[in-house]
């Protein structure tokens, strides 16, 4: 009875300690859990069995008493054990355990040694946690927690996977502890969209100081209206479809007020039956990345913005709205220098204080004048940290003050060969240096204008250029016609004029020929200059190429007076002497005049009209202003047609020479015949050169024209000579173009070989003036053709601008002396004097002089008393035909026929 009493107490006792120890158990269990897995909070809710419960934990767990027998352990201790779980009885000790984990080879060391080490820190009140290296390569962590009152408590985890991650597998690592480690954003919500789990990263940006904090909140506790209505929308989205959304950007802006741009990521959660009831996200800070890809971006657009020929002020207020995006209480500006250099003009300021750019539109760049004047003066960067406390704005401080700006960072903007273009400056509200990336900015920012202004700048040069006349500046036959159309249109609407005058320089080829091309151009500049200076500046000068100008006089009154005042004004203006180098020139012009709407309706018509009337101011002999008349334009266009005829004159034979006999003063005999050409037109008859030359100069046909007059010239000679007549030497003149071929040469000795004419009875007439063009080359050319043994004139003498020096280097035979001296010899004693020297001088210098157009008694009376050698005119015989120069020749030897 006793001994069933006994029994009775013990059992009663046991399962006071086994409830008592399962209360311990599942104390320890849910520290445990607050520690080891999140997840086990929600096990704390339910009233599941509490065997269950311990099979439904991940880890191992053993309960023994304190005499070492087991209590209780769940189905995952036998699994990583791999002992059989009925062997796991409650009841049996601690050394039946081992020998079974020593049956199952899953003991780390044999079963003396297990007790001995297990016994060791059983009587330690401490919670113990050691590793156990499995011999199949596993790692179990095991803990061992004293139970009150004797025993404990024993978990067992398999951490071979989490092994290679762990900085320490010996401390374990909440959930919580791991998320706030993460510097993304990481959160977890519930299907209302309000946060369970946030991490320290998240919740610290949105002006939290704890994570837990942000437990319950949702977008609209954190964000504007609008942005918190964005992100519910998309999450709810996201709720009902189940499909994830991955890196979308998003902007937000934080608790502190700064931008930022987010790549977030959120994932719907689901439950054990595939129900979602909330969602997980991560969300990374790429700012700096999407400011990076918007400057690259920028940068890419506003090159594009330059190589199209984006307007300057565009590119540069893009340029600094990009800069400005890029940094935080920062704004831009951009100053032009202008043409001058001396001063500073607004380029782009897009949120700069508006009043106070104008204040600063215009400033005088110097060594002090804040920091963009000193930037641009110096042609260095100027970092200006205060602006109340640096010298440089001492004049400017009080301009600045309004507006709040206290430091200012001014870099001149330069071109690729170093020149100063404008500056760049930044503007703070604080007081600081620009930091290394604001620096960086700077640098780019001064490169991508300098290249946008040298582009603009190089645009505006290439648009002038198209336009304008490269060696005087004035607009150019391109503008002209937009000029002059533009006249006509306000002309027609306010019933005014427009005069235009067309201008051609007189005799300007001469000083090019004379004096060089440098003399002609300097001319041209300086009657171009005060032409401008002559007219308003509504009018426009034009230069068409050439010595020829164009003046638009624009918005004039009816009235031809008036008209007349300005012309007369160019006329003096032309006429001053112009200095070039030790010469004094001066200029004259011919002048045609049109006046709209009387003269033309439309731009060609008026231009047309006014070329008509300007070659009839030269037919009247230059230097003189011509208003037009309708049939000046018949004269021109009978020229036009006769040109047009002159080209296929040649080919058709319509050419034929004459000769003028060249006679001895002294013997009276023939010694030389000029040869002279002549048209014979098929309807008009004989046309005279003085027709026809100037055209063919003018269009180059001379050449070709030239050529064959030698040709036939020296033909014609041979064949006087093959016909017994007595030999004499053909005189041929040779012009300006046809003197500068390089094959001039050629084509002599080529007319000499085919006519088998001797070179001695070739005789070359060159003008005084086409000699003093070139003297270098012109004797050298002269040297090689009297080489040839080919005889040299200077025809014309007198009128043209050679020294006494240079004549004695002239290889020459003859001068002729100029028919214009020669017309009024018998009563003019000026012509008299300069034909007595010119005879005077060939003598000494052992040259024959011949006269030519001598006409009357009294002047071959002159001559001969003056010991003139030869002479050529209608006195003795006008220009014959080839039979009429045989027959005078025939009579000489004593026949009985005439020149005619």
């Amino acid at each position: 009875m006793v001994a069933e009493s006994s029994r009775t107490a013990v059992e009663t006792a046991g399962q006071t300690h086994l409830a008592a120890l399962s209360r311990l158990a599942v104390a320890s269990y849910e520290s445990l859990e607050r520690e080891l897995r999140a997840t086990i909070a929600v096990l704390e809710a339910q009233a599941r069995r509490f065997e269950m419960a311990i099979d439904n934990i991940p880890q191992g767990i053993c309960f023994f008493d304190v005499d070492e027998r087991l209590i209780l352990c769940n189905r995952r201790y036998a699994q990583i054990y791999g002992i059989a779980p009925d062997k796991l009885q409650a009841g049996i000790t601690l050394a039946d355990v081992v020998e079974h984990l020593v049956a199952a080879g899953t003991s780390t060391m044999d079963a003396k040694a297990y007790l001995a080490f297990a016994r060791s820190i059983k009587s330690s009140t401490e919670s113990t946690t050691w590793i156990a290296e499995l011999k199949d390569g596993r790692i179990i962590q095991v803990g061992r927690q004293p139970i009150p009152g004797g025993g404990w408590v024993s978990t067992h985890e398999d951490v071979t996977e989490l092994a290679a991650t762990r900085v320490m597998v010996s401390e374990r690592v909440s959930l919580q502890t791991l998320i706030d480690w993460v510097p993304d954003y990481l959160w977890v919500k519930d299907s209302e969209s309000r946060f369970v789990v946030a991490n320290k990263a998240l919740a610290a940006d949105h002006g939290r100081q704890h994570p837990s904090e942000m437990i319950g909140l949702n977008d609209f506790d954190l964000h504007a209206p609008e942005l918190a209505r964005q992100f519910r929308a998309s999450e709810q989205d996201l709720l009902r479809s189940g499909q994830p959304m991955v890196d979308k950007e998003e902007f937000i802006v934080d608790a502190s007020g700064t931008g930022k741009w987010l790549s977030s990521t959120k994932v719907p959660l689901r439950n054990a039956e595939d129900e979602i009831f909330g969602l997980v996200g991560i969300a990374r800070d790429i700012t700096a990345r999407r400011q990076a890809d918007d400057l690259r971006d920028g940068q890419a657009h506003i090159l594009e913005m330059i190589a199209t020929s984006a307007p300057l002020p565009e590119v540069l207020e893009r340029l600094m709205r990009l800069i400005e995006s890029q940094l935080s209480g920062i704004v831009g500006s951009v100053l032009l220098l202008d043409k001058d250099g001396t001063h500073l003009h607004h380029g782009a300021a897009p949120s700069l204080a508006k009043e106070y750019t104008h204040a600063i539109d215009g400033t005088r760049i110097g060594p002090k004048v804040g920091s963009c004047g000193t930037a641009a003066y110096r042609r260095e960067r100027v970092i200006v940290t205060d602006i109340v406390s640096d010298p440089l704005w001492e004049d400017f401080r009080d301009l600045v003050r309004p507006y709040g700006y206290r430091s200012c960072w001014s870099t001149p903007i330069l071109s690729h060969t170093g020149v100063v273009l404008g500056v760049f400056a930044m503007y703070s509200k604080t007081v600081r240096e620009p930091t290394k990336a604001e620096s960086n900015l700077i640098d780019f920012t001064t490169r991508i204008a300098g290249i946008a202004i040298e582009r603009k700048l190089a645009e505006d040069r290439i648009h002038f250029m198209a336009n304008h006349d490269t060696l005087t500046g004035l607009p150019n036959r391109a503008l002209l016609g937009d000029r002059l159309s533009q006249a006509i249109l306000y002309a027609q609407r306010y019933d005014r004029w427009v005069s235009v005058v067309f201008i051609d320089l007189d005799n300007f080829k001469l000083v090019n020929d004379t004096l060089g091309h440098n003399a002609g151009d300097m001319l041209l500049k300086t009657l171009a200059s005060r032409m401008v200076r002559c007219v308003r500046a509504t009018d426009t000068v034009v230069r068409l190429g050439g010595d020829e100008f164009v003046v638009v006089l624009f918005d004039q009154d009816p009235d031809v007076d008036l008209v007349g005042e300005t012309l007369q004004k160019l006329r003096t203006a032309i006429a001053e002497p112009v200095c070039l180098g030790e010469r004094h020139i001066r200029a004259t012009a011919s002048m045609g005049v049109v006046n709209y709407p009387d003269d033309g309706a439309t731009a060609d018509v008026l231009l047309a009209n006014a070329d008509a009337a300007m070659y009839r101011a030269k037919e009247l002999g230059r230097d003189n202003f011509q208003f037009y008349a309708p049939e000046f334009n018949a004269t021109a266009h009978e020229k036009f047609l006769l040109q047009e005829e002159l080209r296929n004159a040649l080919a058709r034979g319509e050419f034929t020479l004459l000769y003028q006999p060249q006679v001895d003063l002294r013997s009276g005999n023939v010694f030389a015949a000029e040869a002279l050409i002549r048209w014979n037109h098929p309807s008009l008859g004989l046309i005279a050169p003085m027709k026809f030359i100037p055209m063919a100069e003018e269009t180059g046909l001379i050449v070709q024209i030239g050529d064959w007059v030698l040709h036939e010239a020296c033909r014609q000679n041979k064949a006087w000579q093959d016909a017994g007549l007595p030999p004499l030497v053909v005189c041929v003149n040779v012009s300006a173009r046809q003197f500068k071929e390089k094959n001039l040469i050629s084509h002599v000795i080529d007319a000499l070989e085919d006519s088998g004419l001797e070179a001695k009875y070739l005789e070359l007439e060159l003008t005084e003036s086409l000699i003093m063009q070139n003297v270098d080359t012109a004797v050298a050319m002269m040297s090689a053709l009297q080489g040839l043994g080919v005889q040299i004139s200077i025809d014309d003498f007198g009128t043209g601008y050679s020294s006494l020096s240079a004549l004695k280097t002239f290889p020459v035979a003859r001068l002729k002396i100029d028919k214009s001296f020669i017309n009024d010899l018998a009563t003019d004693e000026n012509d008299q004097a300069v034909a007595s020297a010119v005879i005077s001088l060939g003598q000494k210098l052992n040259l024959r002089v011949i006269a030519e157009g001598v006409e009357t008694d009294d002047q071959v009376a002159f001559l001969r008393k003056n010991n003139c050698d030869e002479m050529q005119g209608y006195h003795f015989s006008k220009p014959v035909s080839a039979e009429g120069i045989a027959r005078l020749l025939d009579k000489e030897q004593g026949g009985h026929t005439s020149p005619e």
